[in-house]
């Protein structure tokens, strides 16, 4: 579902992806690194929000980079950046038809798909409350809640649990354990946490612009952990 092939990526003269190549089927998949290893920006565009430099991306079978095959792509998309606007005058409810709008889906299904979002993270009861009136973690969740209003095949998730407390993560958990049944979830954080070791089937680690380890929880604890890859003062 997600293939890259010597992916780069530069920004002016700087090298921000050196040669990433990823292979990720359907599942719960980790992406791990330092601030500033380019975890974002490959999100970016694995997200089709950006293009790479060098190398190939293919996504759910397509090619982003020819426009058909890009809008296919982003009406199978869910993405949560790390930083993402909103529409503070607008309701949950509007907010997430909008989302629900943006990747096209069928006008007689989005409804249903509204009110399953809500209730997945739960803001049913909060459907008709403006955004501009909300908590910082019912934020959060609302931008999760709009990734996932498509049901998506592909699902990006930037530093998801930030701002949630205990329940709300594990009710994140059983949301992306299912999820991930059937489609691709890249979850991305700095931090090796149990968001990680409860829910992904394998970490992927970048430093310095590139892929240093890929494999399962397990398999990397037996190499050293985290900190064997990552200097502990990054």
């Amino acid at each position: 579902m997600i293939h890259t092939e010597r992916l780069c990526v530069r920004r002016r003269r700087a090298l921000v992806l050196d040669g990433v190549d990823l292979r990720l089927g359907p599942g719960v998949h980790a992406l791990l690194g330092p601030n500033g290893a380019g975890k974002s920006t490959l999100l970016r565009i694995l997200a089709t929000a950006a293009a790479a430099t060098e190398g190939s991306v293919t996504l759910l079978g397509r090619d982003p980079r020819v426009p058909v095959q890009r809008q296919e792509i982003r009406r199978r998309l869910g993405y949560l950046p790390q930083e993402f606007g909103l529409f503070r005058g607008y309701t949950v409810r509007e907010f997430l038809v909008y989302a629900a709008w943006l990747r096209e889906m069928p006008g007689e299904e989005i409804p249903a798909a509204v009110e399953w979002a809500a209730r997945a993270v739960g803001l049913d009861g909060r459907l008709g409350q403006r955004l501009g009136r909300l908590s910082g973690g019912e934020k959060q969740r609302v931008g999760i809640a709009q990734a996932v209003v498509n049901s998506p095949q592909l699902l990006l998730l930037d530093e998801p649990t930030a701002g949630l407390d205990t329940e709300q993560r594990d009710r994140f958990h059983r949301l992306v354990r299912e999820l991930g049944r059937t489609s691709c979830v890249l979850l991305s954080t700095h931090l090796l946490t149990e968001d990680v070791r409860d829910v992904c089937a394998d970490a992927t680690i970048l430093y310095r612009r590139n892929v240093v380890f890929h494999g399962t929880p397990a398999a990397l604890d037996e190499a050293g952990g985290y900190g064997a890859f990552v200097p502990p003062a990054e």
